[in-house]
């Protein structure tokens, strides 16, 4: 079943709640954006929340703006990375809030996860295919967000995130929840050998099916998985199974809801992932 629900399509900003976590943990909140509800014009149309994609900047802060507003959440709130394509894992303390939220020199540097213990601060990021991980302790009440790309997957961005919130905060693995949002499927994904060459020993190393995560499509070509090969990372780094929620949703597969860099030629907007825990009235 389907865990990201998209809500009332009426309503504006177009969003995807992850309920399984909202309706059981007080004051989170946790979902991903579709692309439409906002005011950008073609090709960003219409809720573009990507800064560095040629979109009007104030449409951009707008559209930011918009979404934490249907969410409940002061823009002030809104806290997010320069996305690279890597590895490295942010710690965001107290005075981080709010960076990255009305341009990009301000951003948190060099960064595609981001992990937080503090309340009140909403954590974001960027995406047009790319994976969205989230991660939650309930126990230590710690945050994370993770974006992985084919890079990030093979350089195991989930696994050292949850390391990251083990050994900062003192979480214990198998108490994590995690999810995996709408991202390009399988079905839509299909790379050339330069990927397959990065790809192929990271699944060799997994204890899992490899048709579950590679599918020979041509010479020196396949279908990946990306959604999958992020499951068991997830899973090799010690969150349970059974605590992993994964979307089915194909963002190459629907663009009327989604954006898509790879289906849609590069030029198009970002998706924004977000999770955060609310404290008191501020």
């Amino acid at each position: 079943m389907e865990p990201f629900k998209l809500v009332d399509a009426a309503k504006s900003p177009s969003l995807f709640l992850l309920p399984q976590w909202i309706e059981r943990f007080d004051g989170l909140t946790v979902g991903f954006s579709g692309r439409e509800g906002g005011v950008s014009g073609a090709p960003w149309q219409s809720l573009n929340c990507g800064l560095h994609v040629g979109d009007a900047p104030d449409d951009v802060v707008r559209n930011r703006g918009l979404l934490a507003e249907t969410l409940g959440w002061p823009f002030e709130a809104w806290t997010c990375a320069e996305q690279v394509h890597g590895n490295h894992v942010h710690i965001v303390e107290a005075g981080d809030r709010g960076k990255g939220r009305a341009s990009r020199d301000s951003s948190i540097a060099d960064a595609d996860a981001l992990v937080t213990d503090q309340k009140n601060i909403l954590l974001t990021s960027f995406y047009a295919d790319c994976v969205p991980l989230y991660f939650f302790d309930p126990v230590r009440e710690v945050i994370a967000l993770a974006h992985a790309g084919w890079k990030g997957t093979v350089l195991e961005i989930a696994r050292l995130t949850v390391e990251r919130m083990v050994s900062t905060f003192g979480c214990d693995a198998a108490s994590i929840q995690a999810a995996i949002g709408p991202s390009i499927g399988m079905c839509c994904y299909e790379v050339n050998d330069v990927v397959l060459d990065r790809v192929l020993p990271l699944i060799a190393d997994l204890n899992a099916n490899p048709a579950d995560m590679v599918e020979p499509t041509s010479e020196g070509k396949a279908r990946i998985n990306l959604k999958e090969l992020n499951r068991q990372i997830m899973i090799k780094a010690g969150i349970l199974p059974s605590r992993i929620e994964c979307s089915e949703w194909c963002t190459g597969c629907a663009t009327n809801l989604f954006f898509s860099h790879r289906v849609e030629g590069g030029s198009t907007g970002r998706m924004v992932s977000w999770i955060g825990m609310k404290e008191g009235d501020k």
